[in-house]
């Protein structure tokens, strides 16, 4: 959680602008039952209309200068928040962008499509709650038993007896739904990668008449998540009544204590009304905090799982002293002896492959599914590097050139097309960087371009 929150740095200025703004806030909000004591005891007791109108305008103010910090602290919270999620959300988005497709294929697809947006959503609400919650509701309790001790020290034992109850409830309800709310994580990644399966293959399922098939699929996935949601937000929810349970014996305590207190003449009616309602700001404030306690454990595993992004480093980097290709060969794609294993796999994909594809030659690899074409093309832009051996391009080792340089020179039509949210131009232009139309269209080919070809269809 630390690591992430760690980036809020760059809002260091506004972060300190808001705590002071929150506050102004609880002071003029602890100042408010001290005004009412006074206007009970030092107006209506006497009768001075002065004194009522002395202290009720006051007390205006007061609630004014609440009003306004609270709103200020409320749009400066939300801009932080949402300043915070923008860098975050592109920071993992750029972090993903790096990862070769062993670090895809090791995190999936829908996992990190989650990470991206559900999982930086909640540390956001977590930013834009904590702003409010987490400064505001320690200097209200603070505060609170800090006037209320002022007016009697001993009514307050009630609250020392109360306050360890609830500390207890908060702590064992926040461990049993910090568990939960991983596990809903997890149910959230396993429900889009079933509806991102069921987008992406709609002409196969229709196809295969398999639409039943998989609406139960999805309805699975769907009724596992909604079970897993409504454990934890029953587990969490249980807090609530806790509360107010404690909080009612609270009153109901203070006002018979104190009526005793009030009767030996050793308090004054509009003190008890201060001390009830110094109690009522510090079981709220505990209540604000328990509220925290719903948004953290889910934030901080979603905090955990999007670390787990930006710390993993990619497998695939540019060597220090990148090399260019051999002066006089252009085209030249060779594999010497390679062998390559996927991560976790028993058996190799590929061993001992060698051959050499020539400039203005059609080089074709022709095989059956799972016999290893893909992988073999996946070797030469590598989005995988070879355990054995080499592949290289022009004469250099593909591994001791740039990225940027080796697919600069790299044609590549995947065997699953996809089209972009952009023009027909910008499809086909998409690898030329700033092509405009008339140069995709006048485009027409590359001399002594090497077409290395894989396929299971002999005839193609």
């Amino acid at each position: 959680m630390l690591r992430i929150l760690g980036r809020l740095k760059p809002f260091s200025l506004a972060i300190a602008l808001g705590i002071v703004l929150i506050f102004a806030q609880t002071m003029a909000d602890l100042y408010l039952p001290t005004l009412m004591a006074d206007v009970v005891n030092n107006g209506i007791a006497t009768n001075s209309i002065d004194a009522i109108l002395r202290y009720g305008l006051t007390m205006l103010i007061m609630a004014f200068a609440s009003m306004v910090a609270s709103v200020a602290a409320g749009l400066l919270s939300s801009r932080i928040a949402l300043g915070f999620g923008t860098s975050l959300r592109r920071e993992v988005f750029a972090k993903v962008e790096s990862f070769s497709l062993r670090e895809i294929d090791h995190f999936g697809v829908s996992t990190l499509i989650t990470r991206t947006t559900n999982d930086i959503t909640q540390v956001q609400m977590l930013v834009i709650m904590g702003m409010r919650m987490m400064i505001g509701a320690p200097l209200m309790c603070v505060g609170g038993i800090i006037m209320a001790v002022s007016i009697n020290a001993k009514l307050s034992l009630v609250m020392v007896a109360v306050l360890p109850i609830l500390v207890l409830a908060i702590m064992g309800i926040a461990r049993r739904g910090s568990r939960l709310f991983r596990l809903l994580q997890e149910k959230v990644d396993v429900l889009n990668r079933v509806v991102r399966e069921s987008l992406s293959g709609v002409r196969v399922i229709r196809a295969f008449n398999r639409i039943g098939t998989d609406k139960a699929r999805f309805d699975g996935a769907n009724r596992d998540l909604a079970e897993t949601a409504l454990k934890a937000q029953r587990t969490m929810t249980s807090l609530m009544p806790i509360m107010m349970v404690v909080m009612n014996f609270t009153t109901l305590a203070i006002v018979w204590f104190g009526g005793h207190v009030i009767e030996a003449r050793a308090m004054g009616v509009g003190d008890l009304m201060a001390f009830l309602q110094y109690s009522m700001l510090i079981l709220f404030s505990l209540i604000m905090v328990s509220m925290m306690f719903v948004f953290l454990p889910r934030a901080a595993v979603s905090a955990g799982r999007i670390a787990e992004v930006l710390e993993t480093l990619p497998s695939i980097s540019d060597p220090a002293s990148p090399r260019e290709p051999v002066a006089g060969l252009s085209g030249v794609l060779e594999f010497r002896n390679v062998g390559f294993r996927y991560p976790g796999a028993e058996e190799r994909a590929l061993s001992g492959v060698s051959f050499t594809a020539m400039p203005g030659e059609v080089t074709a690899v022709i095989g059956g599914t799972g016999s290893g074409k893909s992988t073999l093309i996946n070797l030469v832009p590598r989005f995988y590097d070879v355990e054995e051996g080499a592949v290289l391009v022009d004469g250099v080792d593909v591994r001791e050139m740039s990225q940027a340089s080796l697919r600069s020179r790299i044609g590549y039509a995947p065997q699953k097309a996809l089209l972009f949210s952009d023009s027909v131009a910008g499809n086909v232009g998409y690898g030329s960087g700033g092509a405009s139309r008339t140069d995709v269209e006048r485009a027409g080919g590359i001399a002594q371009a090497t077409e290395f070809v894989v396929t299971d269809r002999p005839g193609e």
